[in-house]
C-alpha cells in the first residue's frame, strides 16, 4: 500500500515503515483492512497540517492475562499488531472518548463524514480483534490494531474467482489504470466476459489510443486520481468526440477526493478500491445496460 499512501498524505509528511518479516497469518477481509489503513493515514495527515512524520509498524505480540484485563473482549494469545503513528497535534481525553462514534468528527463541515474511524473499529471487531489509541495533545497519536494470529493458513485450491460468473458482453472498453497488476487483472476478467479491452497507463495515453481507434468505444473505466490528467478530465475530453461513451470511475482515495472531482455530485458510476474484479465487471455491465439520459 506504500505507493498508494505516498501521494495521499502529501510531500510534506515523512512516511516510514517498520515491518516485521515473520508475522504469520490473520483472517480478515483485505479490502476492509486496506481501507482502514487509508482512513487512519488520512486522519494522521489532517492532524499534521504543517507536515510531520507518519509511521506504520507491524509486529507479532503475545497478550497475557494482565494485558487482557485492560482490554475487555480480548483473550490471551498471539496477535498481529499494526500501529499507525503520527507526530500531529494529538487529541484531548474528551475527543478520544468519542472518536469511534459514527458521524463524530472534529473536522470542518465538508471535510469529513466522521465514518472513517467507525469503519476501522467495525472491521477490527468483526475480525475478532481490538483497537487502542495512545494520544496526547501536542505529542501525536498512535492507533494500535490487534488481530488474532491464525496458526496455519488453509490451502486455497480454488482460483481467485470463477471467471464463468463474469457478465457477458461484446462491447469495447477503454481501461485506464497506472498500476500494472491491477490493470492486468481487470483486463483478464473483462476479456473473460467477451469484451474487447483497450488498456492505457494514464490519461494522455488513453487520449491517443481513443483518437487512433477507428471503432466505437462503449465504456471508459478509469482511475479517478491520476497525475497530469484526472479521470474526470479524461472523461470530459473524450465525450466531445464520443458522445455515447459511458463512464465508470474507480479510486482508492476517500469520499472527499471523489466529491472534489465532482463524481459524487454528478451521480456518476464509481467503485472504491480495493475491489473484487468480479464486482467491477458486474458494475461495468450495469453501466453499459443503463440508457443514456
Amino acid at each position: 500500500m506504500f505507493q498508494l499512501l505516498r501521494p495521499l498524505i502529501g510531500e510534506d509528511i515523512e512516511l516510514s515503515l517498520a515491518l516485521d518479516n515473520d508475522l504469520g497469518f490473520v483472517k480478515i477481509d483485505p479490502g476492509q483492512f486496506e481501507q482502514g489503513i487509508i482512513n487512519l493515514a488520512i486522519n494522521a495527515r489532517d492532524a499534521m497540517p504543517d507536515g510531520g512524520r507518519l509511521t506504520i509498524a507491524t509486529q507479532r505480540v503475545h497478550l497475557t492475562k494482565d494485558d487482557v484485563k485492560r482490554n475487555s473482549g480480548m483473550e490471551v494469545g498471539s496477535y498481529i499488531q499494526i500501529s499507525v503513528s503520527d507526530s500531529g497535534h494529538g487529541m484531548s481525553e474528551e475527543t478520544k472518548a468519542r472518536i469511534f462514534e459514527p458521524f463524530f468528527t472534529t473536522k470542518e463541515p465538508g471535510k469529513g463524514t466522521g465514518l472513517g474511524l467507525a469503519m476501522v473499529y467495525g472491521f477490527v471487531k468483526q475480525s475478532g480483534g481490538h483497537v487502542e489509541v495512545d494520544t496526547q495533545v501536542g505529542l501525536g497519536t498512535t492507533f494500535h490494531i490487534y488481530l488474532p494470529h491464525v496458526p496455519e493458513a488453509k490451502p486455497v485450491n480454488e482460483s481467485l474467482m470463477e471467471l464463468s460468473l463474469v457478465p457477458q458482453g461484446a462491447e469495447t472498453i477503454l481501461l485506464v489504470e497506472d498500476e500494472d497488476p491491477v490493470r492486468g487483472l481487470v483486463k483478464q476478467v473483462l476479456e473473460a466476459g467477451g469484451y474487447t479491452v483497450l488498456e492505457a497507463r494514464d490519461g494522455q495515453e488513453a487520449v491517443v489510443m481513443a483518437q487512433q481507434y477507428e471503432y466505437p468505444i462503449h465504456l471508459l473505466i478509469t482511475d479517478l486520481v491520476m497525475p497530469r490528467m484526472s479521470g474526470r478530465q479524461l472523461a470530459d475530453y473524450l465525450v466531445h468526440s464520443r458522445p455515447n461513451l459511458r463512464f465508470l470511475f474507480m479510486s482508492g482515495y476517500t469520499d472527499e477526493a471523489v466529491m472534489r472531482h465532482g463524481v459524487a455530485q454528478a451521480g456518476m458510476a464509481f467503485v472504491q478500491k480495493p475491489f473484487d474484479p468480479l464486482d467491477l465487471a458486474k458494475k461495468a455491465r450495469q453501466v453499459l445496460n443503463t440508457p443514456h439520459t
